[in-house]
């Protein structure tokens, strides 16, 4: 199922061929948030595939050329009390990171969202060691609401329970119209 496509992308359900691509990156994720996402095998890349591909929350980011997965995108408001506001986020395959692809996909993201699913607010979080996501915040036109102090703990990959602080974006429907102009 095709969410929306842009001119260079496709922000789609998961498929089953996308366990390569989707291991690639989740072998060894780079931002703490990712590190329970981690892949060990192949299998475990084919397994999660299957679930993404059933989860309304979890969006394939493809090139448009060759369908080949260069990230992911999610949206959830599942948990929230106000049904028109809804959880982003990203993770891109380091290598196609400086090209746009983020920016390009995650717009359109949010045009889908607040046109299709009638959101009214859209929020991230982003620890504050995760400067290229900060940077993404910015090209959206989300604006930094606030900072939660050792918010969050993670297991790095030495066993030590680490605490980050993290950030919390967001923007409203008004705001994202009115960027977009």
């Amino acid at each position: 199922m095709i969410v929306t496509t842009t001119p260079r992308l496709i922000v789609r359900a998961f498929t089953d061929k996308d366990a390569a691509e989707l291991f690639d990156y989740l072998s060894s994720p780079r931002a703490p948030c990712f590190y329970d996402e981690k892949l060990s095998t192949l299998a475990d890349a084919t397994e999660e595939v299957n679930k993404r591909s059933r989860d309304a929350s979890q969006f394939a980011v493809s090139l448009k050329e060759s369908d080949t997965l260069i990230g992911h995108l999610f949206a959830e408001n599942s948990e929230e009390p106000d049904p028109n506001t809804w959880c982003v986020g990203w993770h891109f395959n380091a290598r196609y990171e400086g090209q746009g692809f983020a920016t390009e996909s995650t717009s359109a993201l949010f045009d889908y969202l607040f046109s299709e699913k009638d959101a009214r607010r859209l929020y991230a979080y982003v620890e504050d060691t995760n400067l290229a996501s900060q940077k993404l915040c910015d090209r959206l036109h989300m604006r930094q609401e606030g900072c939660f102090r050792e918010f969050v703990s993670f297991v790095t990959e030495d066993g030590e329970e680490r605490y980050d602080n993290t950030f919390v974006y967001a923007v409203l429907k008004k705001e994202w119209q009115a960027s977009n102009q």
